[in-house]
Formats: C-alpha cells, structure tokens, sequence
C-alpha cells in the first residue's frame, strides 16, 4: 500500500446506497473548506435512475442517480473514491464491483458484520490491484479542508471546533470511529491540528491496516506527527512495531492502545467492535502499549495522559523548527436548514397548505380530531366517515344513514348511461383502472348526475321566497332555464323512479322536518299538469331531502347551509356513489375481456 496522499481539494466520490445526511454533511464540509466542486459526484441507487437535490452552500445542486456501479463510473470517470453505505448483506458485492472498475481507487465499506470470508477476498482483490479498502466497519475518513468520507468527524459544530476546515500537521489513525472524533477534539487543542485521519474498522480483518497508514503518512511531507490509536484484540499494532524497529518510519509516533481494564476481569472480554477482544496475552493492551514503546513510540502511561503526550512531542517539533506555524482561517457560514431553524425558533415560515378535517402527525390519523380506533370501535359506518371529512362534524344517524342510502341508490344506472358508456369503451381500450374510471366521472355534469347542486339551490331560493309552485315554474321558463330535479328521460308519473320513493319514505319516517321535500313534491305535481315525464327525478330528490337534512339537524347556519349548496357537495355524493358503479364496470369489461368498442355504422347518421 504505502505510497502517499489519499485524497485532495479535487477529490470526488460515488455515493452507494442513497442517505441524505451523510451526503449533505459532505456537501457542507465541501463548501466550509472552499472548494469550487462538490465531492460527490454521482450517487449509486439500485433500481433507480433520476437525480436528487442537495444544497452547496447555498446553492441547490442535482446531483446523478444512477442504478448500477457500471453506469456511474462510466458517467463520472474522475470520481475514484467510492463509499458504500450498503448494509452487510450487499457491501461485498457492491464493492467489488466497484474494486473492478478502472476509475476508482479507494473504496470505504461503512457496514458492520460483512463476513469475514468476504472481507478476505475484498483484501486480496485490493492488494493485487494496487487499490486502497478503508473498513468494513467504518465511519470513513477525511483529509482536513479537502475531502471527507459521509458522516466522518460528526457535525459542522464538531468539525469547526477540531479545525478539520484547513490541514495541520498530524496524520491520524484508528480502528475505533467514535473514538477518532474524540481524539480529532483533542489533537486540536494540543497542535496545529489534523492532516488526515482515517479509521480503519473495527472489524477482525480491516481492509487496511494502521501499519499501512502510518506508512503512508510517512510519505506525506505536510505531515509531521503521526498519531495512533489501537485496542486491544489481533495484532495489527505489531506490524506497526515491526516498521518502527526496522526504521522505515521516520516521523515521531504517539499511540496509545486502549482496552487496558480487560486486565481487571476473569474471563475473556468483548468490547464493541468484533475485533477488540484479547485472543491472549499478546493480544492484551498492555503488550501492545510495551511493545510500541519498546520500538520508540511515544506512549503514554494512561489513555488521560495520551492528550498531553500528543502535546509535548508537537512542542518539541516544534521548537526544533519542523513545523511552521499554521495560518488560521476564518470558515465561511454554512446556512442553515430552514426546519432546523424553525425547530430552534430563529425563523418563521408560512406554511404551504391549510387542513382542518384530517391530521396523520400523531400516533394515529384523525378524521375532524376523532382518532382511527374510535371511529372503528364506535362502529362508524361509511357516512360516519362522509360527516367527519365533508362537514367535518359527527351528524346524526339518521343523517349518516341517509347519506349511505343515497350512495347505494346512486352507486350505478346500467351500462347504457353516459358516464358508464365511457367507462366501458375505455376498459375495453385497454386501459387502466384510474383511466377508465376518469372517462366516466368527466361526463357528469349539469346534463349527467350534476343536477343535484342546482336543484337544491334553485328550490332552496324558491322556496325561502315563498314563490308558489307555478311562479317558481314559470320563471324559471322565463328564464330560459329548465328546472333541475324534475324531469326524467324513462320514468313517468304513472311509472314514479323506485329510488325517489325510497328515499321519501326514509326521510318522512326518520327526518323532523321534509319542508323543501314536500315543496318539491308540490312541483312536481304542477310540471305533471304540463307533461307525464317531468316527474320528480333522483337529483331533485336528494338535493331536497339535503337540504331538509341540513336545516333539520339543527347542527348548521343558515350561511353554512348556503355554502355548502354552492361549493358543490351534493354533487359529491353522487360522484362518490357513481364510483363505485363505474369501477364495477370496469372491472366487468377486463373480467369478461371484451375486445376495444367501435360504434356500429347503422347507429350513425351521416349527412352533408
């Protein structure tokens, strides 16, 4: 491995396995440093294609999704860093795949708990092929004011503190993620800060090796400190004590490993990462922590005094004249997240929709603050549920019932109406569900099942006037305005439709009051004088009985009553009812696979 610097301002990364965090968290350490382009340059998404937003800086960016290893390396070339968030059932394949590719030169495994056998040959894959592997079990790592792997060095608050922003003088390397962002906290207090600090994992077999880093650093002349810290468990750290003793580090080494309480227990203890337990005495902290020291490391005598040992070598190379004061910079102000800001109340926002008759942010949704579970252990019915979203109150149930009796009435009238026709001749064309279901509901209007909203308002102003049945007639005739509700293309007034009579019946035995009913039966008496099919038709019916149930519930204002006539809910639910019908019809033409409609000649009349 050796050679030298991983990363630098103009390294770029694929993103495996989308998460908006870690990626934007890169994207704001990108814009802290001043770089001119963002580190990631694609993001690899398994079965999906398009772009995602992110911000840099304050800037909006799109940046690529592609499905497949293959297709973003050959879209991104110079991207040679890839950084796999895939969980330890697909991080193997994912990189190896990406191993493969010519472009990348550094993959970081971020999972824990990849198989071992895995690992191994991810390893011997790398190492033949000259490539670097950091992880598994990694949080990544990062090159200070240049590049960082997703979550690496924790928060922008973190990161300013431990002056990641803009490189120093010390290269940093350790098995234990959480543990690097203590330590980048303290290097920076103690020196002119990080150079680069990986983590290599906490796994049984890393990818790459503390060793393998402390010698890169090495070759890395910005660096002029090399700090590590092990743990207890394998022996990696002996690797690092070999190259001490044969002189092939020439840089001071301050490291420290931990686990020294192991000492402290009986039997064999397991810390947090699945490499850091003690296989034998070799493998205990205290060998390890002799070992190095006796190699000519500078180790502490505790982890506490490690800080302190950090300082005093960094002093000393200092003095001696090896590292030249570091020019401070000031890091530009990452703006910030407008829901964060909301939450900590340092801005408001006008917020983009208004509901009053549902909310799904609590642990169940409400329909008009009722919760889902008493709507269903109260035994709630379907015009229950109408009452709560429409009108955004419990009603009666009588008028819940009545609401479900029109449903029922209104839900179809045969294949041979306008809106089911077109539902039929769409099915039959093959399309789907939501199409075809569309193509009916768009007939309905004032000459189709729209009638009911009209008639309860023309009735409601004739009635409220006191208009006699025959001026209410006649001016509407004056008017050139036929009366909605009345009038019936099959029906006479010898042959009454079968529904409208239901629910009469309904309304005179359960409502208190029928008063614009009863008018409307008066009417129909008159129009009958003119002609047998002007009869009392179903819209009529319901856009009387409505408003009988309205005003009768005693539960709405007379403005109410008037709005709710005019923005359109009595023709709601025959919208609502006809659905039904027309996706039983639907569904009946796809069932019985009828070939697409095409009107016959002799229906058609054809004329110049």
């Amino acid at each position: 491995m050796a050679s030298g610097q991983l990363f630098s301002r103009t390294t770029q990364a694929l993103f495996y396995n989308y998460k908006q965090l870690p990626i934007q968290r890169m994207l704001d350490f990108d814009f802290l440093c001043g770089r001119e382009t963002p580190s990631v340059a694609g993001i690899v998404n398994p079965g999906s294609e398009g772009f995602q937003k992110l911000f840099f800086g304050q800037e909006e960016i799109a940046i690529p999704v592609h499905s497949a290893v293959e297709a973003a390396c050959a879209a991104h070339p110079t991207a040679d860093v890839f950084i796999n968030f895939a969980s330890y059932r697909s991080a193997a394949a994912s990189s190896l795949a990406a191993l493969k590719q010519p472009t990348i030169r550094v993959v970081a495994i971020i999972a824990e708990g990849v198989p071992e056998s895995d690992t191994k040959q991810l390893i011997a894959y790398a190492k033949a092929n000259n490539k670097v592997v950091i992880g598994p079990a990694t949080v990544g790592g990062i090159q200070a004011g240049a590049f960082k792997i997703g979550d690496t060095a924790g928060t922008l608050d973190n990161i300013i503190q431990c002056k990641l922003y803009r490189p120093g003088s010390v290269g940093f390397v350790s098995k234990s993620g959480g543990m690097s962002n203590e330590l980048y906290n303290s290097i920076a207090r103690v020196t002119d800060g990080i150079y680069e600090g990986i983590a290599i994992g906490g796994d049984v077999f890393p990818g790459s090796t503390l060793s393998d880093h402390v010698l890169r650093f090495n070759n890395i002349p910005q660096i002029k400190l090399v700090v590590v810290l092990g743990e207890l468990g394998g022996r990696d750290e002996y690797s690092l004590v070999e190259a001490l003793k044969q002189g092939k580090i020439s840089k001071p080494v301050v490291a420290w490993v931990s686990g020294t309480c192991a000492q402290l227990f009986k039997s064999e203890v397991q810390f947090g990462h699945a490499g850091a337990k003690s296989g034998g005495e070799m493998e205990s902290a205290q060998a390890k922590n002799q070992a190095l020291r006796d190699a000519g490391a500078v180790v502490p005598t505790s982890y506490e005094a490690f800080e302190a040992a950090i300082k005093e070598t960094f002093e000393k190379l200092a003095e001696e004249g090896k590292i030249s004061p570091v020019k401070e910079v000031k890091p530009p102000q990452i703006p910030e997240d407008l829901n964060t800001a909301i939450k900590s109340g340092k801005v408001r926002a006008p917020t983009h929709i208004i509901s009053t008759i549902s909310d799904d942010r609590g642990e169940e949704p409400c329909y008009a603050g009722v919760p889902m579970s008493s709507i269903v252990e109260q035994g709630y019915g379907v015009g229950d549920v109408i009452s709560l979203l429409w009108f955004k109150r419990s009603l009666p149930r009588y008028c819940t019932k009545f609401i479900e009796i029109c449903i029922m009435l209104c839900a179809d009238h045969g294949p041979c109406v306008s809106g089911a026709h077109n539902t039929i001749v769409t099915a039959r064309a093959g399309k789907d569900l939501v199409s075809s279901l569309v193509a009916g509901l768009l007939t309905i209007g004032p000459r189709f099942g729209g009638a009911v909203d009209d008639a309860a308002r023309y009735f409601k102003e004739a009635h409220d006037k006191g208009n006699s049945p025959y001026e209410f007639v006649e001016n509407m005739k004056k008017k050139g305005i036929r009366v909605p509700g009345i009038g019936h293309r099959i029906k006479r007034g010898d042959n009454r439709d079968k529904r409208v009579e239901l629910l009469q019946l309904f309304a005179r035995t359960n409502f208190p009051s029928v008063k614009y009913m009863e008018y409307a039966v008066q009417v129909e008496t008159y129009t009958l004088s003119k002609a047998n099919n002007l009869v009392l038709n179903v819209d009529g019916a319901i856009g009387t009985l409505f408003l009988d149930l309205l005003a009768g519930s005693g539960m709405f204002t007379k403005p109410e009553i008037d709005e709710i006539v005019e923005i359109g809910y009595l023709n709601g639910l025959f919208v609502l009812a006809r659905s039904i019908g027309l996706i039983g019809h639907t569904f009946d033409q796809k069932r019985l696979k009828q070939p697409l409609y095409r009107h016959p000649w002799e229906d058609v009349l054809y004329t110049k």
